[in-house]
């Protein structure tokens, strides 16, 4: 069950777009249990894709035929070392890089060749990570930008006890460790913008000020009193210096907005069962619900404006975790967020495209008047 748009757009925002067909009918085939999808980025006209073999593809909006539509065809294929799921992609364009979270560990490869970088050895013992949002959101360097000009990116790593800080030099290819802050209760989830870092434990969200080393606690994931009871954490950067949380009441979920100091911003988001994923593009707020539907909210009011349904032919569901069902690996695990967009290829309105002769006359130029 989902809510219904209280004053829906008479044109919808948004429409579901197959994109590719089979993406693991076309890997390699693998012994043992049949690979699976575990993640996405998508970027102009490419889109990566993460597998729970540790495969990592790529595909590219290519047209092999004039007369028809282009399509997503899949270029290269990595294996991140140890084979293992990978968990996590995060593209960085300003740098053409992208990182890899696999089996506890960050690999670096260039983009979009995904060729591996040797100069960068794999930083371990990593629970999760986090790239600075205003870094993600620098534009690619144009072909005349020098070199010298392109500047670092920098990210948190949370590990067990402490949150380590590392900056990229991509020119270089380059990684300098800058210093580490205890987190004795750790976290399981990190989202950084500029010198303040969101992250959720096992029971709490809390905000890190990176350049005070100071922490304050914000809102508990689930309101129920109830330690049995688990609830993914979401995190959600609405812009360099705000952020939204998830909590679980125990019969809905609230979306609370606080900016970096941790004090409350806007109104509030409700949903009717706890997100699996948010995802911001602006001005809409879109979220993946435990029953596979999509709910589209517009983010200045927080009012719904559309639901994508489940199509009929949607996976079965595994056993609730929060008290919702949630899918099972296989169905719709989450939603992927593009800040510099990405390229869908369309027919709409083909039908009123047409092919024409144009007569052309032979002649010399002639002199525009001055």
């Amino acid at each position: 069950m989902t809510s219904a748009p209280t004053n829906p757009y008479e044109v919808p925002p948004y429409q579901v777009q197959p994109l590719i067909s089979s993406v693991l009918e076309r890997g390699a085939p693998t012994a043992g249990a049949s690979p699976q999808v575990t993640c996405a980025q998508a970027i102009g006209s490419e889109i990566y894709v993460g597998c729970s073999n540790g495969e990592l593809l790529r595909f590219a909006l290519q047209v092999d035929d004039p007369d028809k539509l282009e399509s997503y065809c899949l270029l290269s294929r990595q294996v991140v070392p140890g084979g293992k799921p990978i968990d996590e992609i995060v593209l960085v364009p300003c740098a053409s890089k992208a990182l890899v979270l696999c089996d506890r560990q960050i690999h670096f490869y260039t983009t979009p060749s995904l060729d591996p970088i040797p100069a960068i050895k794999p930083v371990r013992n990593v629970i999760a990570f986090a790239v600075d949002h205003q870094h993600l959101s620098r534009p690619v360097p144009s072909a005349s930008d020098p070199p010298a000009n392109i500047a670092p990116v920098e990210f948190c790593v949370i590990k067990r006890s402490n949150v380590a800080l590392y900056m990229l030099h991509c020119r270089a290819d380059k990684l300098i460790y800058q210093k580490d802050m205890p987190l004795p209760q750790g976290a399981t989830l990190a989202r950084r913008s500029g010198h303040s870092l969101c992250i959720a434990d096992k029971t709490n969200y809390c905000m890190i000020d990176l350049e005070k080393a100071s922490l304050i606690e914000l809102f508990p994931l689930s309101q129920v009193p109830d330690s049995s009871v688990v609830v993914k954490p979401c995190i959600t950067i609405i812009n360099d210096w705000e952020f939204l949380i998830n909590s679980w009441t125990g019969e809905n979920t609230i979306g609370i907005f606080v900016n970096g100091n941790g004090d409350p911003v806007r109104g509030t988001m409700e949903w009717p069962a706890h997100p699996i994923s948010v995802c911001l593009d602006y001005p809409y707020l879109t979220t993946l619900l435990p029953n596979s539907t999509v709910e589209i909210h517009l983010l200045e009011d927080q009012s719904i404006k559309q639901v994508v349904s489940a199509p009929p032919t949607s996976r079965p569901t595994s056993p609730p975790i929060d008290g919702q069902p949630r899918p099972i690996l296989g169905g719709r695990i989450g939603l992927a967020n593009s800040l510099s967009g990405f390229m869908v290829p369309s027919s709409e309105r083909s039908d009123k495209m047409r092919k024409t002769s144009v007569p052309l006359q032979r002649g010399a130029p002639v002199a525009a008047a001055v």
